[in-house]
């Protein structure tokens, strides 16, 4: 019988870290055939994709940061500008993520994760489908992720 010691650390170690990132790719690539078939593909590279909307002066009126992932595209960040709420600048953010998303970059779904007291319904009312709930993320706080067809 063999018997091992091991040492257990809780610090910050980027090289660590991506080893360990390296050595999990490996792993999941070799478990799924989905992420076999990605690799050395276009979809398998996160790209950003942002859509702004700046006023009269080029000041920041709304923007959307995202990326889009192996057909998916992922909304990050979602903001407008409390001067400008209610102009229907965040359905246009969203339509032209989407638009890109699907027209250029081929993707077939969207997801977005909000709070509570953001904007779930907001996404609901342009189709998006709750998928998860998680409540006190953080404590008193209730996190959403949102998903969409996009067709």
């Amino acid at each position: 019988m063999v018997s091992r010691m091991f040492r257990m650390e809780t610090e910050v170690d980027k090289e660590r870290r991506d080893l360990l990132r390296t050595r999990l790719r490996e792993t999941n690539t070799a478990a799924s055939p989905v992420l076999r078939a990605l690799r050395g593909t276009p979809g398998e590279r996160e790209s950003p994709l942002h859509v702004w909307i700046l006023d009269e002066s080029d000041g920041l009126a709304a923007g959307l940061v995202g990326h889009t992932w192996a057909t998916w595209l992922h909304v990050t960040y979602l903001w407008v500008d409390d001067r400008h709420r209610g102009a229907g600048l965040g359905t246009h953010l969203l339509a032209e993520a989407e638009r890109v998303a699907r027209e250029v970059r081929d993707c077939r779904q969207a997801r977005v994760e909000t709070w509570d007291f953001q904007a779930p319904r907001f996404y609901e009312k342009r189709g998006y489908d709750v998928v998860c709930v998680i409540p006190d993320y953080p404590p008193g706080i209730t996190e959403y992720t949102l998903t969409k067809r996009l067709s």
